[in-house]
């Protein structure tokens, strides 16, 4: 069965524009142009990939991320923001409400579809049942559970994925290129501050853990499975 993509865009000659070259290798596309008719679309459809626009009448982009990320029924569905607003304060605001990529306009259809190719891809091998134990982090994959000290983390797919590579790595220094090429599936350094900022989420939801996840300046990060040990 071909993946569904449902396209949330105000412009329809975009619209009309993405749905053609996803509809060329295959994918099943549904299409709303404003916000809340979109909310609504991927409540009911539950599709595998979402594309959203920002700038949109009713709801904006930013709203529709965020009640869709705090929705049981859809937060683990991957997004990817397409918008004019390119400025990195933008798209590190998608990135933080939950997102996984995000493309400006103008932008190459061709690479649009190669993103959401890899977002599906991301979200499908999180999906491969296996659990992973290390120190104080459980990973279930087949549900995409995660436990750290026994207390529940809610992590998007793509922050899943990342927590993962870096759990099973054991400790090992992985580059932001290397992560952008494991976890995003891109095979050049595109934005290395995507990684960083998904980075800085995990941090954010490890709470009194977040050392664990440690920056080695000028290489990387890396997972550690222990507290870093303070000197009186």
């Amino acid at each position: 069965m071909s993946e569904t993509i449902l396209l949330i865009e105000d412009e329809v000659d975009v619209l009309d524009l993405i749905r053609y070259h996803l509809k060329r290798v295959q994918m099943r596309v549904l299409s709303a142009t404003d916000g809340a008719e979109g909310l609504t679309l991927a409540l009911e459809q539950r599709p595998d990939a979402i594309v959203l626009d920002i700038m949109m009448p009713r709801l904006n982009g930013y709203e529709v991320a965020k009640k869709l990320k705090s929705d049981a029924r859809t937060e683990q569905i991957p997004i990817l923001f397409l918008s004019a607003k390119g400025e990195s304060e933008s798209r590190i605001k998608g990135l933080e409400l939950g997102a996984d990529d995000y493309l400006p306009k103008p932008f190459s259809p061709r690479e649009l579809v190669l993103r959401i190719q890899s977002l599906l891809r991301r979200s499908r091998s999180t999906a491969t049942p296996e659990t992973i134990e290390s120190g104080p982090f459980l990973l279930d994959r087949s549900s995409l559970k995660v436990t750290l000290d026994g207390n529940r983390l809610d992590l998007t797919a793509t922050e899943f994925k990342l927590l993962s590579l870096l759990v099973t790595k054991r400790g090992a220094i992985q580059s932001r290129e290397d992560l952008l090429k494991e976890v995003w599936g891109y095979s050049s350094s595109v934005d290395t501050r995507t990684v960083d900022t998904h980075v800085r989420r995990l941090r954010e939801k490890f709470g009194k853990h977040s050392m664990l996840l440690q920056t080695i300046r000028g290489e990387g990060y890396r997972i550690v499975t222990q507290e870093p040990q303070t000197i009186p």
